[in-house]
């Protein structure tokens, strides 16, 4: 658990350095949204969040399944991580912001890394309010 961080994650890199390769610019980590938002692209009034599989609960994912031991404590664990989710979402739209949701499984191979951050340049140039990537297969 020690090794886990909260922000500039190894999967939050692979997309703010894609992104940036491309010519975006963006903020990272914006402590005065909701939720504070992995990457905010405040010029087109984008919030990026890149979510782990097993912290965020990404449904019909393998990374998902929560472990045996302690059952009771990470099924709690996760759905309040899912409540919270869905409320930060909700309040960032409500004002206004555009939101994707990036899934850690879309990011693992090279392939599906280029083609995540494809869609997700497409999204971030539309007018669609809100996006979710989901696995890379």
């Amino acid at each position: 658990m020690g090794k886990i961080h909260e922000k500039d994650t190894a999967i939050e890199l692979k997309v703010r350095t894609n992104l940036h390769r491309r010519g975006y610019r963006f903020r990272k980590n914006v402590v005065g949204l909701p939720g504070r938002p992995d990457i905010v692209l405040p010029k087109y009034r984008a919030t990026i969040f890149v979510h782990g599989c097993f912290w965020h609960g990404h449904p019909n994912c393998r990374k998902s399944r929560l472990p045996t031991t302690n059952y009771a404590f990470w099924e709690e664990k996760r759905r309040a991580n899912l409540e919270r989710d869905a409320r930060k979402i909700a309040e960032l739209a409500g004002s206004g912001w555009r939101v994707a949701v990036v899934w850690q499984c879309a990011l693992e191979k090279p392939v599906s890394l280029l083609n995540t951050i494809d869609t997700l340049e497409k999204w971030i140039t539309s007018e669609e309010a809100s996006y979710e990537i989901p696995n890379g297969k």
